[in-house]
């Protein structure tokens, strides 16, 4: 009979439903991945720029804050 339940699925199908399954049961763990990747890269971003590394250097004039 065509068209009936198909008891062997082919490879592909097999693969994809594997796949599935591997993001169900570690959802957490790649979410956690990725949301530390995402912060490194805002991070890495945002001190690369030369405006915050002037927050962490004396500024000749400015208030005194820093003993040397």
């Amino acid at each position: 009979m065509r068209g009936g339940s198909n008891r062997n699925p082919s490879t592909f199908t097999r693969a994809v439903n594997s796949v599935f399954t591997f993001v169900r049961y570690a959802e957490f763990e790649i979410l956690f991945v990725l949301f530390f990747l995402i912060a490194f890269i805002i991070f890495k971003d945002l001190t690369s720029r030369p405006e915050y590394n002037q927050i962490l250097v004396k500024k000749p004039g400015g208030p005194d804050w820093w003993p040397y």
